[in-house]
């Protein structure tokens, strides 16, 4: 069975009560059940974890670096801005990687605009709200499905 790793960010354990406007009312428990939910459908697992402290961060990547997790998703929140050393970690997995954000980060403040995960991402998924999880197991799977047999 193929395993992913989806990593949730800063201040996310506070989605359904933060900024509204931008993040909607889903909560972060919602989202994982939905992610859960899919997972079971496409036939693979997937190891949810959010937390607000950088280092615990970077130990969960160098988990599925080490663990050869088949692939990532992040939504690393303001890290995704800033936080070189999320963005160092990120860069050793040997796994597809998805960079997530809820919001159109390029519609938001300049300072969003620019991501240091961007440039290591096997792809990005922005501005579709809460669907921007599942779209990313499903770019995940389709990316690590085995060839058909002849």
């Amino acid at each position: 069975m193929k395993k992913f790793m989806l990593l949730h960010g800063i201040n996310h354990n506070m989605f359904g009560k933060r900024n509204p406007e931008q993040y909607g009312t889903v909560t972060l428990d919602e989202i994982n059940e939905n992610v859960q939910r899919l997972a079971r459908e496409l036939g693979v697992s997937v190891t949810c974890f959010q937390t607000n402290d950088e280092g615990k961060m970077v130990d969960k990547i160098h988990e599925a670096y080490t663990e050869h997790y088949d692939g990532v998703m992040i939504n690393a929140g303001a890290w995704t801005h800033y936080s070189y050393g999320i963005s160092d970690a990120l860069e050793m997995l040997e796994c597809p990687l998805i960079e997530l954000h809820m919001s159109n980060i390029h519609k938001r403040e300049e300072f969003r605009h620019h991501s240091v995960i961007s440039p290591i991402a096997t792809g990005i998924i922005v501005g579709l709200g809460a669907d921007v999880y599942t779209l990313g197991l499903r770019a995940l799977a389709d990316r690590t499905r085995e060839p058909e047999q002849k």
